[in-house]
């Protein structure tokens, strides 16, 4: 047994049977191994960003980490801003990176690189494997890191003759560590604070987001008075009928500011300190007030269903059912709107729908419209790093089988991950894209704005993708991918619904 074929081995015994892969020279012996081994399922995507970025949404939707095959420094490096998602995201990742082999190396040759370099920003663990008798465990540890709650990004560095060479062993793979619990102590302290009449609000992240642990959330508000809201950019979201209708600390800073205003007591629940986006000129960059005090139930690493369930047992907090929506809306008809495109989506989608997010500035609307909607997850951007959604829709389709992916998508931000649109044609997977197409960079013009510039011909030249037009039609069809352009409410409608009622992939461009 080679070093690969260990590799290749001791991942599947781990649990692990998909791998998001854009191969290379030094990658030749592990892809080599994946043909002879059954059981891993291999995608093949054309850039490393849509590698990264397919991986992050595997985890959010499975709970376990998709293995990412990416070549050299330079791929690990194409793939960076996406890891930097994944790791806001608190994702599990197992990255293997192919690099030269241990005596090409000194050499120097053209791509050799500081592959550790590249990786310790975006990882919590860097292993450079050594020879083809320690793969295994080094595997086994590099699955292991990925898998510490929530998740990590873990980084495995593949020298080419430690998986050609022989001598590899299977490794076996310690069980998942179960997250901790908050002390009874904290949970008594978080009574306390909501029994003594000040403002109080709630803010919940991460695996507080589940539909579990958010009902208990909206008891201990609705029981206690507090206010109830979640991070800006989450990781997954329950949402739809049935479900806690909260929203999100919202992105201008002085909407942020107005959230927080007369709070005096934060708690937080898997959550960090609510902060501003950006800097911006003469403005505090924390969103609550002076003197508001911020008290931690539980840590992004800690179990938020356990805490919130002993907090609610404390305070006496009944299990109330989240609010009525409403009816579910009609599709709209009209103009576009944002109003309307979250009116059609709550009309058409189906149930049990995965909504990606990177809508950007148009979508900031989109959650009041969308609570009366079936019940969905709602996956976004965590880190910022724009170019994620297709991404996103790949990886999300893939660890969730059967369940329809709607992803909106910014026209600028979805050129940053085009190619992902060939890999949703290739592996056939139920992706409806819609891009927002304002053919400019919306949120910049905002910015400028928003920081106090004095933009003129050159800037705003700079946030315009009129020129040429970006035909994503074309560029769709070009990557295997029907698609159809609306540019009404009514078009939307019959392109959403037709799209839903179909297998394999869609792209409507929607011009707003």
């Amino acid at each position: 047994m080679n070093g690969a074929e260990s590799l290749v081995h001791t991942l599947l015994q781990a649990g692990i049977d998909t791998v998001f892969a854009n191969p290379g020279t030094s990658e030749m012996h592990f892809v080599a191994a994946l043909d002879r081994i059954p059981g891993m399922r291999c995608v093949l995507c054309l850039d490393e960003t849509v590698v990264t970025g397919a991986a992050d949404a595997y985890y959010r939707m499975t709970g376990k980490p998709a293995a990412t095959l990416l070549h050299c420094g330079p791929g690990l490096a194409n793939g960076v801003a996406n890891l930097h998602n994944a790791r806001r995201a608190r994702s599990g990742v197992v990255n293997i990176v192919g690099d030269q082999a241990t005596y090409h190396r000194p050499l120097d040759a053209p791509l050799t690189s500081n592959v550790e370099g590249i990786a310790r920003p975006v990882s919590a663990f860097v292993r450079r494997t050594e020879s083809a008798a320690s793969v295994g465990a080094d595997v086994a540890a590099t699955v292991a890191a990925a898998r510490r709650f929530p998740g990590q990004i873990a980084t495995l560095i593949l020298p080419a003759d430690t998986a050609w060479e022989e001598g590899g062993v299977i490794a076996q793979t310690s069980a998942p560590v179960a997250p901790e619990t908050a002390a009874q102590t904290t949970i008594e302290a978080a009574a306390a604070l909501l029994r003594n009449g000040r403002p109080t609000l709630l803010l919940l992240g991460g695996a507080a987001l589940g539909e579990v642990p958010m009902r208990a959330a909206w008891s201990i508000a609705r029981h206690c008075g507090a206010k109830l809201r979640l991070e800006r950019s989450p990781a997954r979201l329950a949402r739809g009928r049935g479900r806690v209708q909260a929203e999100r600390i919202p992105y201008p800073i002085d909407q942020g500011f107005a959230v927080f205003a007369g709070t005096e007591q934060v708690i937080l629940i898997n959550a960090t300190p609510p902060v501003s986006f950006f800097a911006y000129p003469g403005k505090r960059g924390v969103l609550t007030p002076e003197g508001c005090e911020i008290f931690v139930l539980s840590t992004p690493e800690q179990d938020a269903t356990a805490a919130l369930a002993a907090l609610a047992q404390r305070l006496g907090a009944p299990d109330l059912p989240p609010a009525d929506p409403g009816p579910r809306p009609d599709a709209p008809q009209g103009a576009i709107t944002p109003e309307g495109v979250a009116q059609s989506l709550a009309a058409l989608m189906p149930e049990q729908a995965i909504i990606i997010d990177e809508a950007i500035s148009y979508g900031r609307g989109f959650f009041p419209g969308t609570h009366a909607a079936p019940p969905h997850d709602w996956l976004m951007l965590v880190g910022g790093a724009i170019g994620e959604g297709i991404p996103l829709a790949v990886g999300a389709a893939i660890g969730a089988p059967g369940r329809r992916v709607i992803a909106l998508q910014g026209d600028g931000s979805a050129m940053y991950s085009l190619a992902g649109l060939w890999t949703q044609a290739r592996e056939r997977l139920d992706v409806t894209t819609i891009i927002l197409a304002n053919r400019k960079y919306a949120i910049l013009v905002g910015e400028l704005a928003g920081v106090g510039a004095n933009p003129g011909r050159t800037a705003l030249d700079m946030m315009d993708l009129s020129n040429p037009v970006l035909d994503w039609c074309q560029l769709a069809g070009g990557m295997g991918v029907p698609a159809a352009r609306a540019a009404s409410l009514d078009a939307l409608n019959v392109a959403l619904a037709a799209s839903v009622a179909r297998p394999g992939p869609f792209l409507i461009e929607l011009l707003v």
